[in-house]
């Protein structure tokens, strides 16, 4: 696994699933308000994602997903979640990179975001994809500055409000990183 000097990855189980959870429940009350409502923040976004990675991690298909943890020091602070997706003319997906709030900036998210590179490129993928909710302009300098180029946008719903996602490729052949 990749590692800098206070930071590591671990490939994650479902045991960790509860973790995952929080970090991803936190991010998400940091990064969305105002983008998606203020109820759902505060209340059933806790119990949804709980729900949601219990269900993820214990899906089969295992083998076509990554699941890592970053550590710093021994205190999980970021995830990471690619899967390779069969038949997608854009390539495997980035369904999730999230960092508690605190821990954002120090590097976790460029050390997830290599160890995906990595994985993608070792399982044949040429590209990858993510999308991101449209608002969120502090991931999307941070996908920008990577090189990952918008190529469209899709209607989704998420706690109950109809959003817009933006998905963004990124060619594993780029020399940006």
């Amino acid at each position: 696994m990749h590692s800098t000097s206070s930071l590591s990855l671990r490939a994650a189980s479902a045991a960790d699933a509860d973790l995952i959870a929080s970090i991803h429940a936190a991010s998400w009350q940091a990064s969305y308000r105002g983008l998606l409502p203020e109820a759902f923040l505060e209340g059933e976004v806790v119990r949804e994602r709980a729900t949601y990675w219990h269900a993820r991690m214990a899906a089969p298909g295992a083998e076509r997903r990554l699941v890592l943890i970053a550590e710093r020091g021994a205190q999980p602070i970021a995830f990471a979640c690619v899967e390779r997706q069969p038949g997608s003319p854009w390539g495997a997906l980035l369904d999730n990179l999230h960092a508690l709030p605190a821990q954002q900036r120090i590097g976790a998210g460029s050390l997830l975001m290599h160890a995906v590179e990595d994985w993608a490129r070792e399982h044949g993928e040429t590209q990858l994809c993510l999308y991101v909710l449209e608002g969120n302009a502090g991931a999307i300098r941070f996908y920008e500055r990577r090189g990952w180029r918008l190529s469209g946008a899709e209607p989704d719903r998420v706690g109950g409000a109809d959003i817009t996602m933006l998905r963004y490729l990124y060619r594993l052949d780029d020399a940006t990183r």
